[in-house]
């Protein structure tokens, strides 16, 4: 049987992160100075490597902030993960060491299949076993003598905003719920930029998947995406991509262990997103409250637009003036950090109810 092409390769460079980017695995890029992480290590806080399981016994990898001199039972707590195809050293342990300097216990974990958590195969993502990833999370958390467990938020950046929002809506326990750039990747994978992608279109993709697994099933092993980021710019390509590849490319953002920067998804990854929308439920998060956080350019503002207009009781919607999608992975300038922080002191207050819904907000990041 010869393996067959997919012929959507310039739809799926335009939405970026649908398939996945990067070196397919065994051809891993080398980069001279990688840091453990990517972002300075704060003095304020302590991080410790833990793992935990999931429900379905996949071994989860994270790392745990703490503020220094915290009290036992005392601290309101965070789970974090994202963006889509990154890693605990990138954006959500940026997101978490600067939630523990604002007085936070903030656990930024590896997805299941990707980093250093477990799993096989590796580079596989899914709307069920990642948003499952989020309630082990809480689980972790809630067992840990500093935490108050009645005092546990979430926050997804990325294509794991819409696995946040998911989990939010499944796990009480979840008291409330913050997005940055959102991304709805069932949304993103089953129509396609703006929802243009059409039924034949539609069609086709699920056709070349399902072929696939006949190659797959029959070396053994899934084959990798070839839709990936591009290793050199060539100067005409959209200024998400450039973003993109600004971020997970450079020493701004790489990882070695980064889908993004270093890897590959499989190329049957969509199969179960274009099958299981992940914002079915949205309305059953309230009436605890939801954050919605978008750059003004960014090319999928639409996502956190929408999941403001479809969510039901406290909602905010926070466009921060002239970012970009990217920018909220870890420009400190422009992360409204304080408003995060406002938003979980206030809403995880022990035994404290969601107040009314709010009118969505645009202006500065703070």
């Amino acid at each position: 049987m010869k393996r067959l092409i997919v012929p959507i390769a310039p739809f799926l460079l335009m939405l970026g992160q649908a398939f996945g980017q990067g070196t397919p695995p065994g051809k891993e890029q080398k980069m001279e100075k990688t840091e453990y992480v990517t972002f300075t290590l704060s003095g304020k806080v302590t991080r410790q490597a833990v793992t935990f399981k999931n429900r379905y016994g996949i071994t989860i990898a994270a790392d745990l902030y703490i503020p220094k001199n915290s009290d036992n039972g005392s601290l309101p707590a965070l789970a974090l993960s994202g963006p889509f195809g990154a890693v605990k050293e990138q954006s959500s342990g940026l997101y978490a060491q600067h939630m523990a300097e604002r007085g936070f216990a903030a656990l930024a974990f590896d997805p299941s299949y990707t980093g250093e958590s477990g799993g096989q195969p590796r580079h596989v993502a899914s709307p069920d076993i990642n948003t499952e990833d989020f309630s082990a999370a809480v689980d972790f958390l809630g067992l840990q003598p500093l935490v108050d467990r009645n005092r546990i938020g979430i926050i997804g950046i990325c294509g794991w905003a819409g696995m946040a929002l998911n989990a939010a809506a499944v796990d009480k326990r979840i008291k409330a719920v913050a997005t940055t750039s959102m991304y709805d990747m069932s949304r993103l994978m089953a129509k396609g930029y703006f929802d243009k992608l059409t039924t034949e279109q539609r069609t086709n993709m699920l056709e070349q998947m399902s072929q696939q697994r006949w190659i797959d099933a029959e070396k053994g092993t899934p084959a990798p995406s070839t839709n990936n980021l591009p290793q050199k710019l060539q100067g005409n390509e959209p200024q998400f991509v450039v973003d993109y590849f600004n971020y997970y490319k450079t020493p701004r953002g790489f990882h070695p262990r980064s889908i993004n920067s270093n890897g590959s998804w499989t190329a049957t990854s969509a199969l179960s997103f274009m099958n299981m929308p992940l914002l079915t439920y949205i309305n059953e998060i309230a009436p605890r409250p939801i954050l919605l956080i978008a750059g003004e350019k960014a090319h999928f503002r639409y996502f956190s637009e929408d999941a403001y207009k479809a969510a039901d009781g406290p909602k905010e919607l926070l466009i921060i003036p002239g970012a970009s999608h990217v920018d909220l992975y870890d420009k400190l300038d422009i992360i409204p950090f304080d408003k995060l922080t406002s938003f979980f002191n206030e809403h995880l207050k022990s035994g404290k109810p969601a107040q009314k819904e709010k009118v969505a907000a645009y202006g500065s990041a703070n």
